[in-house]
């Protein structure tokens, strides 16, 4: 129903963390490669709200979640963004952190083929 919208509030703090000054000049591989998981939320939640909206399940008039018009669905809506819009964050930067190290493992290997030649 609303699942996607833990994600897309992830990626909306990490946007607003990676505009930090104090983040932009981090040499952290973690805090350089944030616009990924910037990039990772937003995309992943566009196609989630694409696919409810296929659904019938969010529309684009108030409230907008047609779970928002019965107490009963309200409350199954809550359950689904408690569980599954948290589990899908946590996974979505669990991959990002695994991006993240790969990506750094490649990079520091090139650094030092490069200084061999």
């Amino acid at each position: 129903m609303a699942c996607f919208t833990i994600p897309l509030a992830g990626a909306a703090i990490a946007a607003g963390a990676g505009k930090l000054e104090s983040v932009r000049r981090s040499r952290n591989p973690f805090l350089a490669k944030l616009p990924w998981l910037v990039k990772m939320g937003l995309g992943g939640s566009f196609l989630l709200a694409i696919e409810h909206i296929y659904h019938g399940e969010v529309v684009l008039y108030p409230p907008f979640l047609t779970a928002m018009n019965d107490p009963a669905d309200t409350q199954a809506m809550l359950h689904e963004i408690s569980t599954t819009g948290v589990s899908m964050a946590a996974l979505l930067v669990a991959v990002w952190a695994g991006m993240v190290v790969v990506s750094t493992i490649f990079e520091h290997g090139e650094k030092r083929s490069a200084a061999h030649v």
